[in-house]
């Protein structure tokens, strides 16, 4: 019997985005967030006849009250490095599936290294950074890999935004985790093992239809992921393209904001004062203005001396709607049929590459 999905942070941007596409899917999920007015709220909007309950980060035992063996927990309530642990621990607890939507480094790191080897002794599943932030990446650097002619060394993904991105492109959260992102240490996959490394430490130039674009480095899943896909691979790069021609700029900015937050005093005042951002439920873009945007991976393999095995690109709509549709593919495949491990799991670990690549195209990012 498939088991419940439990949508915790279901009135939030990305949590209502979310709701709407499991419903698409013909999915019942269980609404829960701290708000009951507004849960009520969404219910008489979406369907009258879904069950609601409140649950509350700063009350745990009200998350953990909702989940039973067998349960996928889908959470979007972010930023998760303030608000994600507590949805994290209940799951573990419970032996559910935990999703999340997470694109944090700092707390993709968490899941991976500190809550992995519990979920696995556990026997349940942890997949983190289950959205725009970093599956499309996950899936065209594991393709890269599966066609390279020989085992790869080295492979860079690059994420961009196309379209016409507006001031209100982002959501609140997106924001609020940016900003948090900006205060805790970033790692990177090189040499064969992860190191400490500051977020936009690195600029790399992608090819984007026909121009040179840059992009930033950041600490992602695919660090994670993709070397337990080929054991050879001595560096993998994840770099953010929405910057643009500011990444220069931004490169410069990483290396004293990293020693900032790597110092003792200073560290925890500059989280303290990114804690500050505005976060949770302060809205997004709108249908038309996610209408104007898309998304544009691209991921290159390559041996030891630089030369080019595989590159795949892969063509979608705008990130927000490509994160909500993942997260409900996900979940109803997960609910059905279980996860193909325990642990903190890649996408392509949780579900394998070639339903990862269908699930992907049913949610609107697909291989050009």
């Amino acid at each position: 019997m498939p088991g419940r999905i439990v949508l915790f942070g279901a009135t939030g941007y990305t949590g209502r985005l979310t709701a709407e596409a499991l419903l698409a899917r013909g999915l019942r999920p269980v609404l829960a967030a701290r708000s009951a007015e507004k849960l009520e709220s969404l219910a008489a909007e979406l369907d009258h006849s879904l069950e609601v309950a409140v649950a509350d980060s700063a009350r745990p035992e009200s998350i953990s009250a909702l989940l039973e063996r067998g349960d996928v927990l889908v959470t979007t309530v972010g930023p998760f490095a303030r608000f994600g642990e507590p949805a994290l621990q209940a799951a573990l607890a419970a032996r559910a599936t935990y999703i999340d939507s997470a694109g944090e480094p700092g707390f993709v790191r968490r899941v991976f290294e500190r809550f992995g080897p519990a979920a696995e002794r556990a026997g349940c599943g942890l997949l983190t950074a289950f959205g725009y932030d970093y599956v499309p990446g996950n899936l065209a650097g594991a393709l890269a890999l599966r066609e390279a002619d020989r085992p790869a060394a080295l492979v860079d993904i690059g994420y961009f935004v196309t379209g016409r991105a507006a001031i209100g492109a982002w959501s609140g959260g997106t924001l609020a985790s940016l900003a948090g992102a900006m205060a805790e240490p970033g790692f990177a996959f090189r040499d064969g093992h992860l190191v400490a490394e500051p977020n936009g430490r690195h600029v790399q130039s992608f090819e984007l239809r026909g121009r040179e674009a840059s992009a930033i480095s950041v600490g992602a899943s695919e660090h994670f992921a993709l070397p337990r896909l080929e054991p050879a691979l001595r560096e993998v790069g994840v770099y953010l393209g929405w910057a643009g021609p500011l990444s220069r700029v931004l490169q410069g900015l990483s290396i004293p904001t990293d020693a900032v937050a790597r110092a003792p005093v200073a560290g925890p005042a500059l989280r303290a004062l990114t804690a500050r951002v505005p976060g949770g439920s302060s809205g997004g873009p709108d249908a038309a203005s996610r209408a104007r945007t898309g998304s544009h991976i691209v991921a290159v393999a390559r041996d030891a001396t630089g030369r080019r095995l595989a590159e795949v690109r892969l063509d979608g709509q705008n990130p927000y709607a490509f994160t909500a549709a993942i997260l409900a593919w996900a979940a109803e495949r997960a609910a059905e049929r279980g996860l193909e491990g325990a642990g903190a799991l890649g996408p392509v670990e949780g579900f394998g590459l070639e339903a990862l690549e269908q699930g992907c195209r049913e949610a609107g990012l697909a291989r050009v």
